[in-house]
């Protein structure tokens, strides 16, 4: 089960990636159940093993085109996100002091504070993410940059969780007469 939920996690993170076209240094958030991707309700049954798989993934991927990945953490911390240093001081992102563990953080949000190089845990993205990925409908939206935009993937679950994927543009202003970059571009 697990090489399946490790190929699941990557198709998904590669798709979305390729989808958004960030930039080097931008942030993808990622918030998941891993109750949900072994077929339980959010919250009854956390796997350690489960969060090690899939942050491993989403990891290789973000580091490999350079991006940040924040992980949320579930409601028992506030939906508090790991990332890392580098990445709080760059968005200015308020620490907080807690540290994940299994059944107050989640099993992602544990594997992320362990397994990122310089890990910190941040009160809320602010709104910085370009992109993300919510597996098993953890919620994501309050870390997303507006505008959020659905992004369709082929990936649909991991394991049994349901996957939905954003990526965010920028706002439209002005009227008939205004003229529009493509949506893909930059936020920076």
């Amino acid at each position: 089960m697990l090489e399946q939920i490790r190929k699941q996690t990557e198709a998904a993170i590669r798709e979305l990636l390729d989808a958004a076209g960030l930039e080097e240094g931008e942030i993808v958030v990622v918030g998941g159940s891993t109750s949900e991707v072994a077929a339980y309700r959010i919250g009854s049954h956390s796997s350690e093993e489960i969060g090690q798989a899939i942050f491993e993934e989403l990891y290789k991927e973000t580091k490999r085109r350079k991006l940040y990945l924040a992980v949320q953490c579930c409601e028992h911390l506030n939906r508090a996100v790991i990332v890392e240093k580098e990445a709080a001081k760059a968005y200015r992102l308020t620490r907080v002091n807690v540290v994940p563990q299994i059944k107050a953080g989640g099993s992602l949000g544990t594997a992320a504070y362990a397994g990122m190089e310089d890990a910190v845990a941040v009160e809320s993205l602010e709104h910085s993410a370009r992109a993300g990925i919510d597996i098993g409908d953890t919620l994501i939206g309050m870390h997303l940059a507006p505008v959020a935009v659905p992004v369709r993937i082929a990936t649909k679950e991991i394991g049994s969780a349901h996957v939905v994927c954003a990526r965010s543009r920028l706002k439209y202003i002005g009227g008939e007469r205004a003229h529009y970059m493509d949506d893909k571009t930059s936020l920076s």
